[in-house]
């Protein structure tokens, strides 16, 4: 089945280039956790790390989140993040094999949030612009991410952080070569759009949209917070996680907007009431709360038309506050 059943003859290319990206988001995710965890091994007070590349991964992207839409060859932050982690695997081989340090471990910590931080705005605007904001290809470029993080945490190894590292740096290549419109500006929407909505209005709503996806992280970490960290659930957690920011864009296509949404909180609400009493509740409604993730995304590309990369960065920063207050 197509992506775009209904575009497939016109759209082919936009197809396979978020096949790349999405293919890309689960390695660099799962790159950037292989590698923490592969440095950090053995040390008592690796929350430090871990902080400060978490701050510099999610609440950076509104930064270059405006960068990714002020620049017109936005391949260079795809370049940019694969060269900050190549330096990041670099030096991790150097505090494994010769000398660890704080200086080091921040340094890596440093370079691998930059380089998260970069792609993944860079992947959101570029879905955003060669799809047309089509919902289904926002979801499945978004998912695999979790995905991502769950293997890195789960199979750490120092195979897997060059594996990865690798097939980044090839998959990157390809998507450049497939990716002809970077050579053809004029026909990209790199410059700011006129937008459909008031401007107090769709800041409005993106603001609600943010708070929405605060609200959504907490929920979520609701529902696994409590769980055994095994291996398994690890991985359990993370596909379903992605099954469900894949199936969200799907849900709406088929259903329309808001009976697709209606249903999506009905689903979070009934879950949410009973994850006591199965895991499969639980499972359940961290399946149906990561199904809203692309009804925000959409929305927040909707009113911020020209400015995908920042709407990307703002909801990717408003994360952080949901996932810390559901934490402490």
């Amino acid at each position: 089945m197509s992506l775009f059943p209904e575009q497939s003859a016109q759209n082919r290319g936009a197809i396979t280039l978020t096949g790349l990206a999405a293919a890309l988001h689960f390695m660099v995710d799962c790159l950037c956790l292989c590698c923490l965890y592969l440095v950090t091994a053995g040390f008592t007070e690796l929350i430090r790390y871990f902080v400060a590349y978490n701050v510099l991964a999610f609440l950076t992207q509104p930064l270059t989140g405006m960068m990714a839409d002020s620049i017109r060859q936005r391949h260079w932050l795809l370049l940019a993040s694969v060269i900050l982690l190549i330096l990041a695997t670099l030096i991790s081989s150097v505090v494994w094999s010769v000398c660890s340090s704080v200086f080091l471990l921040m340094t890596i910590s440093v370079l691998l949030g930059l380089g998260n931080s970069l792609f993944h705005v860079w992947g959101g605007k570029e879905t955003a612009v060669n799809t047309g904001n089509d919902i289904r290809a926002l979801g499945v470029f978004v998912s695999t991410g979790a995905f991502g993080l769950a293997v890195g945490t789960v199979l750490v190894s120092w195979a897997l952080l060059y594996g990865l590292l690798i097939s980044i740096s090839i998959v990157a290549l390809l998507y450049l070569r497939t990716d002809t419109r970077r050579l053809h500006t004029e026909v990209d929407a790199d410059a700011p759009a006129a937008n459909d909505y008031n401007k107090f209005l769709a800041w409005g709503i993106v603001i609600l949209l943010m708070l929405i996806v605060a609200s959504r992280s907490y929920i979520g970490q609701s529902f696994s917070g409590n769980q055994s960290k095994t291996a398994l659930m690890v991985i359990a957690f993370g596909a379903v996680t992605m099954l469900g920011k894949m199936a969200g864009g799907w849900m709406v296509k088929w259903m329309g907007m808001t009976a697709a949404i209606i249903l999506m909180l009905a689903g979070i609400a009934v879950f949410f009431v009973f994850r006591d009493v199965s895991l499969g509740f639980v499972l359940a409604g961290l399946f149906a709360v990561n199904l809203t993730m692309p009804v925000t995304l959409y929305w927040a590309n909707r009113m911020m038309k020209g400015r995908e990369g920042l709407a990307f960065g703002l909801l990717a920063a408003a994360l952080i506050p949901g996932y810390l207050i559901a934490v402490l």
